[in-house]
């Protein structure tokens, strides 16, 4: 249901899994200053102070829950609890990801293969199964799910455990789109590019990861890489208007990119 918000814009009800920082929290501030309403959520009990403060403007259309998306019960609160508070969910997004530290395959410990498969597919699927569920039974709704590295087959040596996750990603929600065509309800994906987050400058340790180690992949994603607010601002108009089921919405695309490397002596941008 489209709805004319109070800045002229369309108002939807929007759930983001992992919204407490990076991307996440971009996009859902992105989607207040439009005039939607947006549930957040993450893993801990209670938001940091700082994005309390960031979010205290939108009380009235802003909410925040709970949720390990590890745990399908705390997905169907997640979604029951914003259709208590909204009425309906119109847009649901499985942001929620987790790294491993950058190493060779055979020495990823246990617990880093286990996270990471359980976050970046499993929390996926379990998420776009309750949005899917209660979108098909409100007649409408729109699923978008984070791809990432390995999502278009790229192969980078010491994260290939993180791209086998998002590679599988893409290829459940083309399925999921397949499986959803004619009933009203879509589901898209969402491709960000390199961007600036604690995400990719430190493993789940704390450690420096590869942009602080690997002098070459500094030079690179300071020529790809963008701030999450500066993704966000183009994802949400794009999701907002967007009908199409199996949508693919890229920021960085290969041209963009090809013309960033080409003008990178001239622009000479640098971010970390």
């Amino acid at each position: 249901m489209n709805i004319i918000g109070k800045k002229g814009g369309i108002m939807k009800n929007v759930v983001i899994t992992g919204s407490t920082r990076g991307i996440g929290l971009a996009m859902a501030v992105e989607f207040l200053k439009a005039g939607c309403n947006v549930t957040l959520s993450g893993r801990g009990e209670t938001l940091k102070p700082s994005v309390a403060e960031l979010l205290n403007p939108y009380q009235e259309s802003s909410q925040y829950i709970p949720c390990d998306v590890q745990k399908k019960l705390d997905l169907e609160t997640l979604w029951n609890v914003a259709v208590q508070r909204f009425g309906e969910v119109d847009i649901w997004i499985n942001n929620a990801g987790q790294n491993t530290p950058h190493d060779w395959i055979q020495n990823t410990d246990e617990c880093y293969v286990c996270a990471v498969i359980a976050t970046n597919i499993t929390g996926m699927i379990m998420g776009s199964q309750v949005a899917a569920k209660g979108m098909l039974k409100q007649g409408h709704g729109a699923i978008y799910s984070m791809e990432g590295l390995g999502s278009n087959d790229m192969i980078q040596q010491k994260t290939i455990l993180y791209g086998t996750t998002k590679r599988a990603l893409t290829y459940f929600m083309k399925g999921l789109a397949k499986e959803l065509a004619g009933t009203g309800v879509i589901a898209g994906r969402l491709s960000p590019g390199m961007m600036l987050t604690d995400f990719i400058t430190r493993t789940p340790d704390g450690a420096d990861a590869a942009i602080d180690t690997d002098e070459r992949f500094r030079k690179i994603f300071n020529i790809l890489a963008d701030k999450p607010e500066t993704v966000a601002a183009f994802f949400i108009p794009h999701m907002l208007r967007n009908t199409k089921n199996d949508k693919q919405i890229s920021w960085l695309t290969g041209g963009k990119a090809a013309w960033r490397f080409m003008t990178a002596p001239l622009q000479k941008r640098r971010l970390v």
